[in-house]
Order: C-alpha cells, then sequence, then structure tokens
C-alpha cells in the first residue's frame, strides 16, 4: 500500500539552527504513528509543516499522492484534510459551543447547514457533550473545551488528524477523558500523529513509535520492541525517565491506561 504521508530528506530550519535533519518517514492510511522525544527535538515542528504552519526549506512532502512543498500548493484546502488540534483550544470565546463547530463546515466547505448540524451533533454525543451545545467556552472545564477541539476539527471530515501535546495543559484528572476520545478514533482506523509524553498511552494507541532527538528520527518501531527494547543509546536513556511504563506487559499498560 501506498504511503499516505511521506517525508522524504526533510530539512527545516529557524534561523541558523537545523531543527528537522534528513526527516524520512512514511504514514500509511489507518496507522496510529506516535512521535516520543525530549522536548525541543522537532516533534511539534514536524506536525506544523505538514499543514503548512511552518515553512520547509529542502526535501519532499508528499500527502495523497501530492507534493505539498510546491509552490502552487492550496494550504486552506490541505488543512480542511488534514485536522490539526493544539495544546491550546483556540476556540472562539464570544461562540457557543454549536457555533464554533459549524463556523468551518459552513463558512469554508459551503455545506448544507442541517447536514453539518446533524454532524456536529452526533460527534458532541459520541464524545459525551451534548448538553453543552449552547454552551461558551468560558463554561466548560479544560478537558470539555479540548474535546470541543478534538469536534471541530472532525467535523470538517479529515482525512488525518494530528494532535499535539493535547493533554499538557489539562488537570491529571481531564486527561484521561480527552485520551479515549482519541483512543475511539484509533478504533475506527483514522490515521492520526500523535505528539505525547503519555507513556501509557502511546503503548496502548500505537502501532508505530518514531523516536526523535536533535531534529533527526532515531528510531521507528512497534510499541512492544521500543518499550521493551530501544534500539538505541539515546532512546534508553529516555526511557529510564518512565522506566515504569515501559516495565510494564501490555496488558497491564492497557489497565494503566484507564487508571489516567
Amino acid at each position: 500500500m501506498n504511503a499516505l504521508i511521506e517525508f522524504k530528506g526533510f530539512n527545516k530550519f529557524f534561523g541558523e539552527q537545523q531543527v528537522l535533519n534528513g526527516i524520512d518517514l512514511q504514514v500509511k492510511t489507518g496507522e496510529v504513528i506516535v512521535i516520543l522525544g525530549p522536548s525541543g527535538c522537532g516533534k511539534s515542528t514536524l506536525l506544523r509543516c505538514l499543514i503548512g504552519l511552518e515553512v520547509a526549506h529542502s526535501g519532499s512532502l508528499n500527502f495523497a499522492g501530492r507534493e505539498l512543498l510546491d509552490k502552487g500548493t492550496d494550504w486552506r484546502e490541505v488543512r480542511q484534510q488534514i485536522g490539526m488540534v493544539f495544546q491550546s483550544y483556540h476556540l472562539f470565546p464570544h461562540m457557543n459551543v454549536l457555533d464554533n463547530l459549524l463556523l468551518g463546515p459552513l463558512k469554508v466547505q459551503k455545506r448544507d447547514r442541517r447536514e453539518a448540524r446533524d454532524q456536529a451533533e452526533a460527534l458532541l454525543a459520541r464524545v459525551g457533550l451534548s448538553d453543552k451545545r449552547d454552551a461558551f467556552p468560558r463554561q466548560l472545564s479544560g478537558g470539555q473545551q479540548q474535546r470541543i477541539a478534538i469536534v471541530r476539527s472532525l467535523c470538517m471530515n479529515p482525512q488525518v488528524m494530528l494532535f499535539d501535546e493535547v493533554t499538557a495543559a489539562l488537570d491529571p484528572e481531564m486527561v484521561k477523558e480527552v485520551l479515549e476520545v482519541i483512543q475511539g478514533l484509533a478504533r475506527d482506523g483514522m490515521t492520526l500523529l500523535i505528539v505525547t509524553h503519555e507513556m501509557a498511552f502511546a503503548r496502548a494507541v500505537a502501532d508505530r513509535i518514531v523516536f526523535m532527538d536533535g531534529g533527526r528520527i532515531l528510531e521507528q518501531n512497534p510499541p512492544e520492541i521500543f518499550f521493551t527494547n530501544p534500539q538505541t543509546a539515546r532512546a534508553q536513556q529516555f526511557l529510564e525517565k518512565f522506566s515504569y511504563v515501559a516495565a510494564l506487559p501490555q496488558t497491564t499498560q492497557t489497565k494503566e491506561l484507564e487508571l489516567l
């Protein structure tokens, strides 16, 4: 099967600092990729390049058979097919939940209002927030706002979803409800790229772990191999900070996720 997403020899600089160095990465349709690594290693920048929020300097980035680094790329159209959820929720404070969800489908995609509303309400029900459709962001908890942010991206019917440390700003008791939504998307077969420091979640949900450091991909392996037998000394050093999680068998790991 051809890759849905392919980075090849991909490089990115901030001034004279190279933050992505020779990235080679293929992602197949329906695959769940979790990107791990220390802070500042380039994980978030990689996701931002995929939707054109950061400009690449060389290499190739192919999505669904199209070279995205071509000058003629319409990034607004690409962002309808690749949704991204950030640490911050970016909900419009003057709009209620339903209006936040309908803004993109109606203004950008010019869809029928009834059809878009029915989809939004179905997705709200799926994440357990049907009763919040008329609420304003200030009336919601952080976990509820993050789930709304996920629904907002899903309302655009993307092929791929990107998650950039979506639980980093949440209180611990709110983390579980957000991760459960992402797990549900993975079970449904959606293509996901996830940057996270939640090791239990990463091991439970990923098809493949991509480990980065210093702007490079140092290894790519299924989670069972990565967590029990890392192939590089740097990955082993990284995992020592999470030795409790790495030592758990897979079945116990899933139970631990339920306790997050």
